[in-house]
């Protein structure tokens, strides 16, 4: 039988607090593993074979098709600073990409082996899911010196579901400072409830209403060591700010919403052709046993210009 993760102190704080910081969740050789695949596929991709720059300030980045259908590929996306005037890269690629995304953790093993693992469905089972789906995943780079901003914002804004259900994950895979861009909240924000969502249509994507401005002075850092795990109730406000110094701040980011008792909005940016399997069913129980995804499958293994608009929901 499946055990809850999260203790009951643990708990009241989530609740509380809107985030919980569960330090060393993952271990050095899962770090390991995921950053050298990603180094991999950096190395193997071919910057000249699109010109999609993933950009929270460039609406039309928002229509674009590259990454409507990156929800379910690994597709890589540039950080707005990486290009010169003459459309060429700055420098190196792997030092130009904002993120890749969006479905790695259906695609690359090594991602699949973390985002599926007993300690992640533990963790969704403590918060009460019923049959939890992962909708995205994200390798964010933070890249030294142009490592984008991204504006407060609440992850139910893009993942909608109802009832309201997401929840993120970001394991930082390196430590992760105020210096090189860490999470920033607004501790309690997520009991006022959802602000905005964003809609998509046959012309693209736009929220449902203006950003709300928010108080720099009640915004708390959330620097947390490599290995740490920050879960984010989906209501949260949340940040970062550029990366200015000379460190990355790689981290790996999941957002998972419950699909028992719940509808996902139509009107989600995330479009897919082929549903994703849930890492447990709570309905299928044989025995006492909870049944994973891949056993229960039968297998074995309209804004303002100056505004942030980030389809990542994250920092």
């Amino acid at each position: 039988m499946m055990l809850g993760l999260l203790s009951q102190e643990q708990l009241q704080s989530f609740n509380s607090q809107g985030y919980l910081v569960i330090e060393s969740f993952s271990s050095e050789e899962e770090i390991e593993d995921m950053m050298k695949r990603m180094r991999e596929l950096v190395d193997e991709f071919d910057p000249s074979s699109t010109a999609s720059i993933f950009s929270t300030k460039n609406q039309q980045q928002l229509t674009d098709d590259y990454f409507f259908e990156s929800a379910e590929n690994v597709s890589f996306f540039f950080e707005e600073k990486a290009f010169g005037d003459d459309g060429n890269l700055k420098q190196p690629k792997q030092l130009s990409l904002n993120k890749v995304g969006h479905a790695l953790h259906e695609i690359e093993p090594a991602f699949k082996k973390f985002s599926s693992s007993e300690k992640t469905s533990s963790l969704m089972y403590s918060l009460g899911y019923k049959r939890p789906v992962i909708k995205q995943s994200m390798y964010i780079f933070k890249q030294p010196g142009i490592g984008g901003e991204v504006v407060p914002h609440q992850d139910n804004s893009f993942l909608y579901t109802e009832p309201q259900t997401c929840t993120g994950l970001w394991l930082a895979l390196e430590d992760a400072t105020i210096l090189n861009g860490c999470l920033w909240a607004i501790p309690g924000s997520h009991k006022n409830g959802l602000v905005r969502r964003l809609l998509r249509d046959e012309d693209g994507v736009k929220f449902d209403r203006p950003s709300p401005s928010y108080d720099k002075k009640d915004f708390v850092p959330i620097e947390v060591k490599a290995g740490s795990l920050v879960v984010i109730h989906g209501d949260l406000i949340h940040q970062s700010f550029e990366n200015l110094s000379p460190k990355s701040r790689h981290a790996y980011s999941l957002h998972v919403v419950d699909t028992e008792g719940c509808k996902w909005a139509p009107e989600n940016w995330i479009r897919r052709k082929v549903e994703p399997e849930p890492l447990y069913d709570e309905a299928k129980k044989f025995c006492g046993v909870l049944v994973t995804g891949e056993d229960a499958a039968g297998e074995g293994g309209g804004t303002q210009q100056s505004e942030v608009i980030s389809l990542d929901k994250d920092a």
